[in-house]
């Protein structure tokens, strides 16, 4: 009985080895397949997102043209990169530092010695170390947002019972390291059993005058030819016998324009990719970047250094007159000091100067070029050009003469553009510290979308209700509570379009810090040597890049799209 059916357990082995030996090479091919896309995998630019998701987020592109948000601006420092090098800073104060520190004082510090903290002339003794301890102390505890870094010795104030002193600081929201300075007035008194000391007053933002860093006298050059012809010194070493200005140097910006004397650069077998001049030149901003980088991102591809044009032409859409202008500095709008560090650049006039002083001096020795006259030579092709140029000419009709042109398709697998290399002037930066500082680091903040896009009532048929003062406060009184201040960042041209919110919120506009690039301001001073003596207009794109770092720094935020508004930030049916 039991040799009845010989073939049956055979046939089972069988089937039970076919279905093993299948699902062992669906094994197999699946391990192929993740090998290969591992290997080939080029990761995306350096947000944490696609190349095709920073474009959208930054401006769509549609036939190869740009339609802009330009109500905010995002640099590298606004974006969460994770691949950017470790901050060469110091780690911040902590409270737990500072108790540590404090015990080691009242360890070695006897309670009641020097007249209780109090000089012979009744001061309160600023060197004392828990004076410095009691300021620290007090910061942590009320300016929760920020990061403090390297306080300076206190010093006396106008009163007795008064010590100011400076600090070095950031904001926790704020993605790159760069760091600021405030210096203000404590009013202090020796706590009861003389072992510490109690703050009684804070003063407000850069109060504490006796502790500002030193004011170096300036003065406005003469002016002279153009900068491309004749690069300019650092503002800190220019001086001249025109009409004199004082100012505070911000821990020394260093934004002079990179430059290597061409004995040195072309005997040195320097690289050098040269892009002309093509149809991005006088477009909105946010194309500019999206162009500029591209070439950064070449550069470094190629592993060689751009040739930078520093004049920056500004779009219509950022001027009151609508008119574009050109001649704007790069440094204007730009970290040049973090850029120059981040990546190799040099600069254009000076280059072409060098360039064809070379040429002429060494005629049976001339620099090496290989011009590429299309885009579509891809940045692979390239790799291995060993000519001392690589100048890449834009002569085309738009949209075939944009720069970003050489990143698309098949090359952003290789070009990666260098996001954390592009910061903010620090020049700007600098008056979005002090407008943060005067609310103290303590306020929310509302983004509210207006201008053309309210009018366009076929793409945004809600907006312009939904952003009308009485829609706002409705909305406001949702998310905020009443009496707390609230920074509007928007791009509404009347001033007093807001009163109606002044009922239940303190309102500020950045209209309401003109002072801080007034004409006797240090940002006007310093932009003005940059400019060669002529005053630099406080202009639309400046609005709207101060606004956004303001807006990052509240520690509320309201969006018009997606907040305020069910209208589609693109126009109607693009959500």
């Amino acid at each position: 009985m039991a040799d009845s059916n010989p073939s049956a357990e055979p046939l089972g082995q069988n089937l039970i080895k076919m279905i093993s030996n299948a699902c062992f090479s669906l094994f197999v091919m699946m391990v192929l397949v993740f090998t290969v896309i591992a290997i080939t995998y080029q990761p995306p630019d350096p947000w944490l997102e696609s190349s095709k998701a920073i474009t959208k987020v930054f401006s769509d592109v549609e036939n190869a043209t740009f339609k802009q948000d330009d109500s905010v601006l995002r640099t590298g420092e606004d974006l969460n990169i994770s691949t950017l090098a470790p901050s060469p800073s110091p780690q911040p104060i902590t409270l737990q530092s500072v108790e540590r520190q404090a015990e080691k004082i009242n360890s070695s510090v006897s309670a009641c010695a020097d007249n209780g903290g109090i000089t012979d002339d009744g001061f309160v003794n600023c060197s004392d170390p828990r004076v410095l301890i009691a300021i620290e102390r007090f910061n942590l505890r009320i300016f929760s947002g920020i990061q403090f870094f390297e306080y300076q010795k206190p010093v006396n104030g106008s009163r007795p019972d008064e010590c100011d002193v400076s600090w070095r600081f950031r904001s926790k929201k704020e993605k790159s390291w760069r760091k600021y300075r405030d210096f203000r007035r404590f009013t202090l008194r020796v706590g009861d059993n003389c072992s510490y000391y109690e703050i009684v007053k804070a003063g407000r933002w850069h109060s504490g005058k006796n502790a500002r860093p030193v004011s170096v006298q300036k003065s406005a050059p003469v002016k002279k030819p153009h900068w491309r012809r004749s690069p300019p010194t650092s503002p800190s070493l220019t001086n001249s016998s025109s009409s004199s200005s004082v100012f505070v140097v911000e821990d020394g910006i260093n934004d002079t324009v990179p430059n290597l004397p061409y004995q040195m650069a072309f005997r040195k077998g320097m690289k050098y990719l040269y892009y002309s001049r093509g149809g991005d030149y006088c477009k909105g901003m946010n194309h500019y970047l999206w162009s500029f980088l591209c070439a950064l991102g070449e550069a470094q591809f190629l592993n060689r250094t751009l040739v930078m044009d520093m004049s920056i032409c500004l779009a219509s859409m950022y001027r009151w007159n609508g008119t574009d202008e050109e001649g704007k500095d790069f440094r204007f709008y730009f970290d040049l000091e973090h850029l120059k560090e981040s990546v190799p650049i040099v600069e254009e006039g000076q280059f072409l100067n060098d360039w064809k002083t070379w040429n002429r001096m060494h005629k049976k020795d001339k620099v090496p070029v290989r011009k590429v006259n299309s885009y579509k030579v891809a940045p692979m092709q390239l790799k291995k050009e060993k000519s001392t140029i690589v100048w890449r000419q834009f002569d085309g009709p738009e949209p075939e003469n944009y720069w970003y042109r050489v990143c698309d398709g098949q090359a952003s697998k290789f070009v990666q553009r260098p996001w954390h290399a592009i910061w903010k002037s620090k020049r700007l930066m600098n008056i979005v510290s002090e407008i943060s500082g005067r609310l103290d680091w303590d306020f929310d903040a509302v983004h509210v979308v207006r201008g053309e896009k309210a009018q366009n009532k076929e793409l945004w048929p809600k907006l312009d209700a939904d952003t009308s003062p009485g829609a706002l406060l409705e909305k406001l009184k949702q998310r905020i509570q009443p009496g707390r201040k609230v920074y509007i960042a928007t791009n509404e041209p009347f001033y007093n379009y807001f009163d109606h919110l002044r009922s239940d919120y303190k309102i500020y506009l950045l209209n309401d810090f003109s002072e801080l690039w007034g004409v006797s301001s240090e940002w006007y001073n310093e932009t003005r040597l940059l400019n060669r003596g002529d005053p630099v207009t406080f202009d639309g794109y400046m609005r709207v890049e101060v606004d956004t770092e303001v807006l990052y720094r509240a520690k509320k935020r309201i969006e018009t799209f997606g907040d305020l508004t069910k209208d589609c930030k693109d126009g109607i049916n693009t959500c």
